[in-house]
């Protein structure tokens, strides 16, 4: 009586980016350089860290960010518009998908963290979906690209006090049209040339019925007490006033020592008992006899088949990659999703998992383990365990998975 409830993912649903929004590197260069705010220096940057960024050419921006004179057009309305196109498809794809009745959703959870207007978002969907007076709705704001393994854990927490086989709706976007910088410092150019627009739906339940996942364990890892993480994704003004994001070039350290931090936590539930020891015995000699002691990395390959790690840029692929052992099979889901949709934030982790399940490669029983990093600093993660495999390759890369994988060369030539 006393054991948690089991919680399952009973589907989930990406946003298929429309075509017309397409921004190949050729247009997006060309449409910066008709910015006056932009000066040939900040070009010439913005240029080569999009040779070297793993983004493609079929990424999308949202419609304002096509205009001549982009800052008229970011306005309050525009961005509410985006949040609308990306979330409702993402929803309506969802409702199809699981059958499920908007009045049968008990709890509505949604994480966009950089767009926060007042009625909420949350209220936003209740209105269009006429959803009951009584559902328990929250917005996550300021929770950074990891907030949907946060709104994962939210939902799973409310699960086990809500009636027997409830459903909680968790939305995943981060609005693109609002947060676009108009200065010149570098570090605050990095998010206008990663950033692209994107979402997801996911329904969880108490209830197996025509579930696909079961949520094994969620873990959360938060380093903000140090000053050096708490600023190293951090929302400011430049010297001209210019709003944006600072991007510290400590980030990748960070990343990795708040991995390091969450693997700690997460290995003890769900490493087979050798790996869990050979841990323990690094530990030990690291703390009894030297510092000098190699640390024993596990094998997190023995107790999860697929990875999800969050496409925040190619070099934070390439660290995990190498930090866990990985093959290159492993993080493809990750480097292909960062190809075709970019840097979606939040969402990017359902992306990979639509990329796996689209090639054919999810089995009943496999394990899956999503990796987000966000703001503040934090990495939290999740472990999953496939209980229906996806029957066809509908969904976001429903038009492109053939094509998929590529070769994604270290300098793009456009």
């Amino acid at each position: 009586m006393l054991r948690p409830r089991a919680v399952y993912l009973v589907d989930y649903a990406g946003f298929r980016t429309p075509s017309n929004c397409r921004v190949p590197f050729a247009t997006f260069l060309e449409h910066a350089r008709q910015l006056p705010e932009f000066n040939e220096r900040s070009i010439r940057f913005m240029t080569r860290l999009l040779e070297r960024s793993g983004l493609g050419n079929e990424t999308c921006l949202p419609p304002t960010h096509h205009y001549m004179g982009t800052h008229k057009y970011c306005t309050v309305d525009a961005a509410r518009a985006e949040f609308e196109l990306v979330a409702f498809s993402a929803v309506d794809d969802l409702l199809v998908k699981t059958g499920i009745a908007p009045d049968a959703i008990d709890i509505l959870i949604v994480n966009c963290s950089l767009f926060c207007p007042t009625p909420s978002l949350v209220d936003m969907i209740i209105n269009r979906y006429k959803l009951r007076s009584d559902i328990r709705g929250m917005h996550l704001a300021g929770m950074g690209c990891s907030a949907g393994m946060i709104s994962v854990e939210l939902a799973r927490n409310l699960l086990q006090v809500a009636p027997q086989g409830a459903h909680a709706l968790v939305v995943s976007t981060e609005t693109v049209t609002p947060n676009y910088y108009f200065g010149t410092e570098r570090a605050m150019l990095l998010p206008n040339c990663l950033f692209r627009i994107g979402g997801a739906a996911a329904l969880l339940s108490t209830s197996p019925a025509k579930a696909r996942f079961r949520l094994n364990h969620v873990v959360r890892t938060l380093t903000g007490a140090d000053d050096s993480s708490y600023r190293c994704v951090f929302q400011e003004e430049d010297g001209d006033g210019h709003r944006g994001i600072n991007l510290s070039k400590d980030l990748m350290n960070i990343a990795g020592n708040a991995l390091n931090a969450n693997i700690t936590a997460m290995g003890p539930l769900v490493l087979p008992a050798m790996e869990q020891l050979m841990f323990a015995f690094s530990f030990v000699a690291r703390k009894v006899i030297s510092r000098r002691v190699k640390p024993y990395i596990p094998d997190f390959r023995t107790a999860f088949e697929h990875f999800c790690i969050h496409a925040g840029g190619r070099a934070v692929i390439d660290e995990l990659q190498k930090g866990l052992s990985l093959s290159d099979e492993q993080v493809e889901a990750s480097r292909m999703a960062l190809h075709r949709f970019g840097n979606t934030s939040s969402s990017s982790l359902w992306y990979e998992l639509a990329y796996i399940e689209a090639k054919g490669r999810m089995r009943r029983g496999d394990r899956v383990w999503t990796i987000g990093f966000g703001s503040g600093f934090k990495c939290n993660s999740a472990a999953w365990e496939c209980i229906q495999p996806a029957r066809n390759a509908h969904g976001p890369w429903a038009t492109s998975i053939h094509t998929y994988p590529v070769d994604v060369p270290d300098v793009l030539k456009h």
